[in-house]
């Protein structure tokens, strides 16, 4: 699942056919692989015993990427790790933030000001990828952005959104930007440089148990976990988002409504952004119906019992948040976008939505994610309207992530 484009479509014709707990062969590894779609699985799974499972099939493709960062670790090194970054994303310290998350969307809709004038279209697409990257390298490297083009004479992770397959190809590149940032991390300890982004905090982190400081290697890994985990998600979140926006006008006017009476001069604190329940509503519905990471691997070390069936140590799981969060016996017109059943105190299950997954693995950055979108999507729903400009059906492209294929082109109207 995940290797072939018509993985995606194949997953729910199985579960449509199997149910919620069933085996799908697969020929390449030879095995078969169970697909959990139980929210009391995947809470076993996920978090009563989460002990029992680790990360399972395509992992050695993500950490080819990303090293062994939090993503692609396990056990003690990876208990080290998420104690060690778990502070960056306090509340406090991402509020910190603010400045350069509003000072790169305001940056974003300024280059859109003669588009929005003209009437032309604009590919939200790649600009919500340029615009989520330009945040996250600020938010690791601050003014240090500078040096590091300088060094290279161009913006040397732009590959991030340039080159859009995930390939191998791809993966040695980014790869090999790793020594660029650790001559950086030098250079800040040869001249006694401190800079407050997350970059310096890796580099100040303290192993609570021992007070010793996170390796070189498992440094530089972060970081570079950081910058893809810290881009793709958001720029696919928003890009769904907006897609969905543009093409329900009641529910875009509702957050345009919500929007009125922001002070657009003001900058939106984290609280400011958690009051705006019809703005992060949309966003959180739009991440039920398009999760952009739509599916989880684990790999039992252990036998256990799952919806009352045996599962041998070494078996292959997935888990998919889009499969949960479209099924019909949890949610109603669970293909329809409805922002406003987020508005709801709903006693729903907590395990049928899980776009950041759950538990002890779920996404560290979540919080930063959630506070950028809703910044971006307040700032620029306040301003303009979109239209959506391509007609037919969508074509989703179900790797790493999920995301459209193409490019989607909107106009901008004002309100």
């Amino acid at each position: 699942m995940g290797s072939t484009e018509d993985s995606l479509p194949r997953l729910v014709a199985a579960a449509a056919r199997s149910g919620d707990l069933f085996r799908i062969h697969a020929p390449g590894r030879r095995s078969d692989t169970w697909i959990l779609n139980n929210p009391a699985d995947i809470k076993r799974v996920l978090v009563t015993n989460h002990r029992n499972y680790t990360k399972g099939v395509g992992l050695d493709r993500v950490r080819i990427l990303l090293g062994d960062g939090i993503m692609t670790s396990e056990g003690d090194l990876w208990r080290r790790q998420r104690r060690m970054i778990q502070p960056f994303f306090h509340r406090r310290v991402i509020e910190s933030f603010a400045e350069i998350i509003e000072v790169q969307v305001e940056r974003r809709m300024a280059l859109w000001e003669s588009a929005a004038q003209t009437g032309s279209p604009i590919s939200i697409t790649s600009e919500m990828s340029e615009m989520t990257l330009e945040i996250i390298l600020r938010a690791i490297f601050s003014v240090d952005l500078e040096w590091l083009t300088e060094r290279m004479g161009q913006n040397p992770f732009a590959l991030v959104t340039e080159h859009a397959a995930r390939d191998l190809q791809f993966a040695y590149r980014f790869r090999g930007l790793v020594r660029l940032v650790g001559d950086l991390v030098n250079r800040r300890r040869s001249e006694g440089l401190e800079r407050h982004d997350f970059l310096g905090m890796l580099m100040a982190a303290r192993d609570k148990e021992t007070g010793a400081p996170m390796p070189d290697r498992e440094l530089l890994d972060e970081a570079m976990t950081l910058i893809v985990a810290g881009h793709e998600t958001s720029a696919s979140a928003l890009n769904w988002t907006w897609y969905l926006l543009a093409t329900h006008p009641e529910a875009d006017a509702q957050v345009a409504q919500e929007l009125a009476q922001l002070d657009p001069a003001a900058r939106l604190s984290y609280a400011d952004a958690e009051s705006l329940r019809h703005t992060q509503a949309a966003i959180l519905e739009a991440m039920r119906l398009y999760p952009p990471g739509w599916i989880l691997s684990r790999r039992a070390i252990a036998d256990d019992v799952l919806s009352g069936h045996r599962i041998t140590a070494g078996t292959d799981l997935l888990l998919s948040p889009y499969l949960i969060q479209r099924h019909a016996a949890h949610w109603d017109s669970p293909e329809s976008y409805r922002p406003e059943r987020f508005l709801l105190d709903d006693p729903r299950d907590r395990w049928i939505y899980i776009p950041f997954a759950a538990g002890p693995r779920h996404c560290v950055g979540e919080n930063f994610a959630m506070y950028e979108m809703t910044v971006h999507v307040a700032r620029v729903a306040a301003r303009w309207r979109m239209e959506y400009l391509d007609d037919g059906p969508l074509d989703i492209e179900a790797a790493i992530n999920l995301r459209t294929r193409g490019d989607l082109r909107m106009r901008l109207h004002p309100r």
